[in-house]
């Protein structure tokens, strides 16, 4: 792991980070896309976030990040907002959660697979081009 500073994934990880605000703010009273469509982009989201600085194996960074989303939505089984206490729709209350379920793991996973399925994509294609 090396610090390298990536202005693609820094301008990807606004991107993305600028369409979860359109999901939570626009497009919450659509429930596929608040309850489901916002846990599979914010793994995503994270993944562009880190490569935005660090040089890090794919696969590691891949399964670190659906080690924590596991982590975040366990504490939510036990009420880990509250324990902490952040008031009742602050921005930290919202952003940890407050509310356990194994859907949301699932989505974490999917986005997990979808991203490492474009990194292999990616690589293919890279390898491609040295052929």
């Amino acid at each position: 792991m090396k610090f390298k500073f990536s202005l693609k994934y820094l301008l990807l990880t606004i991107l993305i980070f600028l369409g979860e605000v359109l999901i939570a703010t626009k497009l919450k009273h659509i429930f596929f896309v608040r309850a489901y469509l916002g846990d599979v982009i914010v793994v995503i989201l994270l993944y562009t976030f880190v490569k935005s600085f660090l040089i890090i194996n794919n696969q590691k960074l891949i399964l670190g990040i659906l080690a924590f989303s596991c982590l975040v939505e366990f504490a939510q089984y036990f009420k880990i907002a509250d324990q902490l206490g952040f008031p009742e729709g602050s921005l930290m209350y919202i952003v940890v959660g407050n509310s356990f379920s194994w859907i949301d793991i699932l989505c974490y996973a999917a986005g997990c697979l979808m991203t490492y399925l474009f990194v292999k994509f990616e690589e293919s294609i890279s390898l491609q081009k040295l052929i």
